[in-house]
């Protein structure tokens, strides 16, 4: 028994055995395979880089072993006006400049410098006294150390003393007649020293850049190799052929010297630009940067220091705008003229700005816009530009609104279509009275737009709001009315962002009250507030028949070319952001109103001719302003707004003219100044000057 259970136990241990080689023998034959087939790969891979693609892989490692550098900035591209008027436009300018080579000495960059000055004038006036010091001592070494004490010697090994203070000791006790040895050419040496040697180190230094002669730069260019670190380039300025016309809103762009703005760093670090790289750092120019920046020329670097050119730079793309520059420069020349005689008027203390916008109401495109800010200065008044106000600065608009406001009340049911109600003041219990600006008797809704009533505006916001108006009674609203006035609001345009092309656009104001006389108030565009550039959408929806168009500036890209536009790239198409939720007989009905107000008593009658068939809508508004600068509203002033289109039938132009805080009472004065109405009527005759 014991026998046979020793085999049993035998035989089980020579078939594990057996297993466990066979395993191994499979794994090691596994291995074989998978280092023959990685051989394999190797193998081919090998003939492919040593054989099939050899002449590839050599050009590559050339490619990577070569040094290649870029231009320091190209021209941008040009900016037209609609009519094909270069409005911006690039100059060559010559450039010479410094950029210091690797392990130069002091004593080679001051020996560069003196070379330099028997090659180019500069005004070295700029010099200050202390860097021609700090010229001499670096001349002079052995004199300028005589000029430290023993005592002085030891107190800086025992480090009471740093190489700091002793040079700066130095600096200080060269004396005036050592100063008098320097001659014409040692000053304009230290000058050139001192601008070789500004600002970062290895940073490329400007030495100069205004007014350098065809014979300087030619003689810097001759003995670039004998002055080393100098060399010359063609840089370009931003020239503007209408002067200060729309500049503001063309924007600006960085130098050289200057490069990337602080602020902007990270925005345009993050595309891939260089520090010193030329960028737009504001509207127009910075809004299409992208476009207009051009193509640096690379070049390698060979050998022998010389530079091969690898890929040809190019100007930036050309922008068409839609403005019309010629209209521009007539808007802004009425605006300064009609802003400065709006001092001379009583009750205008503190009126000091008017804005302007013409725009086509089909397309949105924006043919001029300009803003006008007068200030007294020595003793007169001056006249800024204030363009960007359009966009940034939002009024309290009043009446103009009213288009929108029967838009709430006929979508609601709060109003019908030819409704009559009487124009007698409301009174809610604990408030003055609320009345329009006169009492116009029992008007329908035509006659509530032409005549601009409050008081028939007031009673379709207590219908809205679900109001039970009795006479000095108090009266509860719905707090939703606000919501469904604000959603219509927005449709036309008015308390939402525009679009416009530009990087800034304010909202304006919105209030979080829901009081009731509050929301009264809103409906006659008393409560909160909108930008110009939104007044010109709203009008611009009313006009085309209610369809929210974004306003835009720019009409066309076009590729560089040597022969000026004629490489399209692309055309700008009118972008709609909505359509008004209301039907087309309501619509019809606000323009039929809007005509009404340009019409026979009507009154926005005059304030574009008659002959032109406009529609249109005038406001009036309390506003309020900080007069003391202590952020505090603590004067109340009335705006002006106006807003046209014409001809009423078939519109390709709208016109918005702002005038805020136009009126003020001082004493027993109640004149108020023109001034919307005058800039109105010229702004527009010009206009149809021009295209009819």
């Amino acid at each position: 028994m014991k026998k046979q259970k020793y085999k049993k136990i035998y035989n089980i241990s020579s078939i594990k055995n057996k297993d466990i080689k066979e395993t191994v023998e499979k794994r090691y034959n596994i291995l074989i395979i998978i280092i023959i087939v990685i051989m394999l790969i190797l193998g081919i891979n090998l003939f492919v880089v040593q054989v099939l693609r050899h002449d590839y892989y050599i050009n590559k490692v050339a490619q990577l072993s070569q040094n290649f550098v870029t231009s320091t900035s190209t021209p941008r591209g040009r900016i037209y006006d609609r009519n094909g008027e270069v409005i911006v436009d690039n100059e060559a300018v010559k450039v010479i400049f410094y950029k210091k080579p690797a392990n130069i000495t002091t004593k080679d960059e001051i020996a560069t410098a003196y070379k330099a000055a028997e090659l180019i004038s500069l005004d070295y006036d700029k010099l200050s006294k202390d860097n021609l010091k700090k010229f001499w001592v670096l001349n002079n070494q052995e004199l300028a150390k005589q000029k430290i004490t023993a005592e002085e010697w030891i107190m800086l090994d025992e480090r009471k003393l740093t190489s700091s203070d002793i040079e700066n000791l130095k600096i200080e006790r060269v004396t005036d007649s050592e100063l008098a040895t320097f001659g014409e050419e040692d000053k304009l040496a230290a000058y050139i020293y001192y601008l070789m040697n500004v600002g970062y180190s290895y940073d490329e230094k400007v030495i100069k850049k205004e007014n350098v002669t065809d014979k300087e730069y030619a003689l810097i260019a001759e003995n670039v190799n004998n002055i080393k670190g100098f060399d010359v380039r063609l840089d370009w300025n931003r020239i503007y052929p209408y002067g200060n016309v729309f500049k503001t809103i063309l924007g600006t762009v960085s130098t050289n010297e200057s490069g990337i703005p602080y602020e902007l760093k990270d925005y345009y670090l993050d595309l891939g630009y260089s520090l010193n790289d030329r960028v737009g750092t504001s509207y127009l120019e910075y809004q299409y940067e992208a476009l207009l920046k051009g193509e640096k020329t690379v070049y390698q670097l060979l050998d022998d220091g010389t530079r091969k050119i690898v890929k040809e730079g190019s100007r930036g793309k050309d922008i068409v705008l839609t403005i019309d520059i010629k209209l521009q420069q007539e808007v802004e020349k009425i605006l300064e003229e009609e802003v400065l005689k709006g001092k001379d008027y009583p009750n205008t203390k503190y009126y000091n700005r008017s804005f302007v916008i013409i725009s086509d109401p089909q397309t949105g495109e924006i043919l001029a816009m300009a803003g006008k800010q007068v200030f007294e200065k020595d003793g007169e008044y001056k006249v800024y530009d204030y363009t960007p106000g359009i966009v940034t600065t939002p009024v309290t608009a009043g009446s103009i609104v009213k288009g929108a406001s029967h838009a709430v009340g006929y979508k609601t049911g709060a109003l019908q279509i030819g409704e009559r109600r009487s124009d007698s003041c409301i009174k809610i219990a604990d408030t003055p009275l609320k009345c329009s600006w006169t009492n116009l008797g029992i008007i329908d809704d035509i006659s509530a737009l032409k005549f601009s009533s409050n008081v028939y505006q007031f009673h379709t916001a207590m219908k809205v709001g679900k109001a039970n108006y009795q006479y000095n009674q108090k009266i509860d609203i719905d707090p939703n009315a606000f919501d469904i006035y604000r959603k219509t609001f927005k449709e036309f345009g008015l308390g939402v962002l525009t679009g416009i092309d530009l990087p800034v656009e304010s909202l304006g104001y919105t209030s979080d009250s829901t009081l009731p006389g509050h929301l009264l108030d809103f409906s006659i565009g008393q409560f909160d507030t909108y930008t110009p550039i939104q007044l010109s959408q709203y009008i611009n929806t009313i006009a085309n028949g209610g369809y929210r168009i974004q306003p835009h500036l720019l009409k066309a890209v076009y590729n560089p070319t040597k022969d000026g536009l004629t490489d399209l790239l692309y055309e700008v198409k009118p972008t709609i952001f909505n359509k008004v939720d209301l039907e087309d007989k309501y619509m019809d009905r606000i323009q039929e109103g809007f005509r009404a107000v340009m019409t026979s008593s009507g009154l926005g009658v005059s304030f574009i001719d008659s002959k032109y068939n406009a529609a249109g809508k005038t406001g009036t508004s309390e506003s309020f302003i900080d007069t003391d600068g202590d952020g505090i509203v603590d004067t109340e002033t009335m705006s002006n707004t106006f807003g046209a289109y014409a001809p009423y039938d078939d519109p390709t132009v709208s016109f918005v003219v702002i005038s805020p805080d136009i009126f003020y009472k001082e004493g027993s004065s109640t004149s108020r100044a023109p001034i919307n109405r005058l800039i109105s009527y010229r702004i527009s005759q010009k206009y149809f000057d021009l295209y009819k």
